[in-house]
């Protein structure tokens, strides 16, 4: 069985680090596909990025639904490290752009 694809605003994190399942990209996505939230279920989510030329290149990753009592809303434990670009698979930094590869980082990896 696939993952359902759900957006997510990455900006909307708790102090956890958890992603907060509540804006209406989200709410909307779940609706679409009928999904409902439950504790344990397995989602990718996604937000917009744009890769170096300006063009979409979403942001990925795959999260662990629960349900916060602290906050009253559901969320998404993500690994921050294992964000990734859908066009490459690779993983992102936190400003989003693209974890260099292992070796010296040419200062053209860098450039916006």
């Amino acid at each position: 069985m696939s993952k359902p694809r759900v957006y997510a605003d990455f900006h909307n994190a708790d102090p956890h680090g958890r992603l907060r399942l509540n804006c209406v990209g989200t709410v909307e996505d779940l609706s679409q596909q009928q999904v409902e939230l439950r504790e344990g279920l397995v989602l990718t989510l996604y937000s917009d990025d744009l890769d170096n030329t300006g063009q979409l290149d979403e942001l990925l990753v795959d999260g662990i639904v629960s349900f916060s009592e602290e906050e009253h809303c559901w969320v998404a434990v993500i690994d921050w490290a294992a964000i990734r670009h859908a066009s490459t698979g690779q993983s992102a930094q936190p400003d989003g752009r693209p974890t260099p590869a292992a070796g010296p980082a040419s200062p053209d990896q860098y450039r916006v």
